[in-house]
């Protein structure tokens, strides 16, 4: 087949640290590549990959100076549409995959290849939902489950997991001596929670994660008090390397979160390295974490704090397992394989 990815403009693909889309988009396209088909890259200029590299921007929008505008960043971001729009208008592939979300949607009618949107993130957003609802016969797919709930109307062709390349996850089989946090520092990720229960159970805490701009007031105000650098420190955002030293290494990873978690990537690369999970019954948890095997879910930092007491009780060897059997880059790349044959076979 030839197919064109379409990648988010925020980060490189795949991104140098924080990017959960960019990550996914880099190891479907490297594995799709590796199988023979024909890949178009759509990302920014300094990505790398086997495919080959369409760019909409030089360079990331991040690290555009004038991005630190929220209003400017929604503006490049729609100058990018266009530039994805003039690209697609020329290039000769069977289907596109739609990874950049709700702005291309209204788009899509008048691109005359078949379109396969992925939708990255949670369905619970108004004025995602008002997008998505003017054009609910597009082709759809969920990345679990427990995403389509608040909006079901949609046409879904699959549910794909996300898979990660589990061969850059080394494996520790000896439980650690302090609990992980990984993400963003954002209220919907629970950074407090997790210090909280830190805290409460008497481990050391190590956090690795982004501040965007939009948090970077909420981190101020709200985290940064809370980090006494000696059982709580905060590391900043790590590259994979540093990833995955933190995550092998580590008691548990700590997930309070507090929204709809669409697909928790960290999750899976946590079990990878034999770390369990501790989670609040959220969004796609449930789906990811097999409860008392890779680790707990829970419901109040009670509960949490509870919970890191038993974690011994856990085989991370289980954790390992798990990942290789639902959440690989082979697994993934075989589903989305299905989606794309099923869609030309429609449309024949």
């Amino acid at each position: 087949m030839k197919i064109a990815q379409l990648a988010p403009f925020e980060e490189c693909v795949p991104p140098k640290k924080y990017g959960g889309t960019e990550l996914v988009v880099s190891n479907l396209t490297e594995e799709l590549v590796k199988r023979g088909h024909k890949v178009y890259l759509v990302a920014s200029g300094d990505s790398k990959s086997k495919a080959k590299i369409l760019p909409v921007f030089p360079k990331p929008l991040r690290t555009y100076p004038e991005a630190k505008d929220i209003k400017i960043r929604d503006s490049l971001k729609f100058m990018g549409i266009g530039k994805v729009l003039e690209i697609l208008d020329v290039l000769d592939v069977d289907i596109i995959h739609n990874h950049i979300g709700w702005r291309l949607a209204p788009f899509i009618p008048i691109i005359k290849k078949e379109v396969v949107t992925t939708l990255h993130g949670p369905l619970d957003i108004s004025y995602q939902k008002l997008v998505y609802g003017k054009f609910p016969k597009m082709n759809y797919v969920s990345i679990s489950n427990n995403q389509r709930e608040p909006f079901p109307v949609l046409n879904y062709a699959a549910t794909v997991y996300n898979g990660i390349d589990i061969k850059k996850f080394s494996f520790s089989e000896k439980e650690g001596e302090y609990l992980a946090f990984l993400g963003r520092m954002s209220p919907e990720k629970g950074p407090i929670q997790a210090i909280l229960a830190a805290k409460k159970s008497g481990l050391k805490l190590k956090m690795a994660a982004k501040v965007d701009i939009v948090d970077k007031d909420f981190f101020k105000k709200k985290v940064a008090p809370l980090i006494d650098g000696k059982q709580i420190k905060f590391i900043g955002e790590v590259d994979h390397k540093g990833k995955v030293e933190l995550l092998k290494n580590a008691k548990a990873l700590l997930c309070p979160i507090q929204w709809r978690e669409p697909f928790g990537l960290f999750f899976t690369e946590a079990m990878a390295c034999g770390t369990p999970v501790i989670a609040f019954k959220n969004g796609s948890v449930p789906e990811i974490i097999a409860h008392k095997k890779t680790g707990f879910i829970v419901k109040s930092i009670e509960e949490m704090v509870s919970a890191i007491k038993q974690i011994g009780t856990i085989n991370r060897k289980d954790c390992r397992q798990r990942v290789e059997k639902y959440f690989t880059v082979e697994k993934m790349v075989d589903d989305y394989e299905k989606v794309y044959y099923k869609l030309l076979k429609q449309k024949k």
